[in-house]
């Protein structure tokens, strides 16, 4: 069965393989304690042709291959699982993408310098878009008070807009990354993911469309948030899309890919806080996934060092004690960007804490008494502070 917490103050229980806790978005347990991701990592391994898949990768590019003017269009957030992917299609597959970078607003310095260096090297054509500020401000305030989570306009806007440049260059096929069955279980290895507008719907907009904003924020309009919502079906049908995930087709290492883009587009990692710096690969896009990192602990009772524990621990790199040591050091600490964001945002911490507390996930109960403040970002002084 699935394994306690020692929390004094509450029961939850954990995988007992990866150690994730009931808290987490999907997560089940079978009779032996195993949680469903655990099984879908294992379904992964074990039981998909992964030869087979990947002549059907082979298929599905030529079918699109050199009949538009991009063979296909690559979202690109400047991450590990996006460069991997940019590199992958082009150098083994050789397809003519076009990249494109939704950009929330809070892209560090050296992703914006790896960015640079990886179109360089691929010699691809790259397309990016940046929101308006004012709008972005006001949106994630309203995400932040009701789903306890500020990102509602990058989750969007990363799946959204890219469609509306396929939509626009008349380019059908759309790869994404890594499938969300890496990770949770809103869909499972022993399913084709289509990232279209169900999946939009399921889990990437947390239940908040675009016109359904309208209605919570005062001065935002339609056209305001135009690049944040999904383009209708009767357009993508017309140009007869398909948006799937690369490691649909292919199996999926973070470890292995970050090592590869690392050796052969010069890529670099950095420090992220609440993150292991041997973990120099994970999350290293945005300036505020420290604070995204540390809500989900005040209301789930786990980090991102957990998160990444439970990714060695299926793949066999880690023991239980060592990821216990870890997650017990680097997780749950207020991290200094948390000052940045809330000087963004016009909020004070104590508003910010009640928010976090009013969506805390049960039977998790955080204890503020028991926070320690993280170190700042060697990068924080290059960060824009315009409000």
């Amino acid at each position: 069965m699935a394994v306690q917490s020692d929390c004094s103050t509450c029961s939850v229980r954990h995988c007992s393989r990866c150690l994730l806790p009931e808290t987490q978005e999907t997560i089940t347990y079978d009779k032996e304690g195993v949680c469903n991701v655990c099984r879908q990592v294992e379904f992964k391994k074990t039981k998909i042709d992964w030869a087979a898949r990947e002549e059907e990768l082979r298929a599905l590019i030529d079918g699109y291959r050199g009949k538009y003017d991009y063979d296909c269009i690559i979202p690109y957030s400047g991450g590990k699982d996006s460069t991997y992917t940019v590199y992958k299609l082009v150098k083994d597959y050789g397809v003519k993408p076009l990249v494109v970078t939704f950009d929330h607003g809070f892209l560090r310095p050296q992703t914006l310098e790896n960015t640079k260096r990886t179109m360089k090297t691929l010699g691809v054509d790259y397309h990016s878009f940046t929101p308006s500020w004012k709008v972005v401000k006001k949106v994630m305030l309203e995400s932040l008070k009701r789903k306890g989570d500020f990102c509602w306009h990058c989750h969007t806007g990363i799946f959204a807009y890219p469609m509306h440049v396929a939509i626009k260059f008349n380019v059908p096929l759309v790869f994404w990354g890594e499938p969300s069955a890496e990770y949770t279980s809103y869909y499972g290895y022993d399913e084709k993911e289509e990232v279209d507008e169900k999946r939009f719907n399921r889990f990437v907009n947390l239940g908040i469309t675009a016109e359904d904003m309208v209605g919570m924020v005062k001065g935002v309009t339609m056209r305001d948030l135009k690049p944040f919502t999904y383009p209708s079906l009767k357009e993508l049908k017309a140009i007869k899309y398909r948006s799937v995930c690369l490691g649909s087709y292919i199996p999926w290492d973070p470890k292995k890919n970050s090592e590869l883009i690392k050796k052969e587009l010069g890529w670099m990692g950095n420090t992220v806080e609440g993150v292991p710096p041997e973990y120099y690969y994970e999350k290293v896009e945005c300036m505020f996934e420290g604070v995204r990192d540390y809500l989900k602990y005040i209301k789930r009772g786990f980090g991102r060092t957990a998160h990444l524990m439970s990714l060695d621990l299926r793949n066999g790199r880690i023991s239980q004690e060592k990821a216990r040591e870890l997650i017990a050091k680097y997780d749950g600490k207020r991290p200094a960007s948390l000052d940045v964001f809330l000087e963004y945002l016009g909020i004070t911490e104590g508003e910010f804490m009640e928010i976090a507390l009013s969506h805390v996930v049960a039977p998790h109960k955080h204890d503020p008494s028991k926070v320690k403040g993280g170190e700042p970002l060697p990068d924080m002084g290059k960060w824009d502070r315009t409000k």
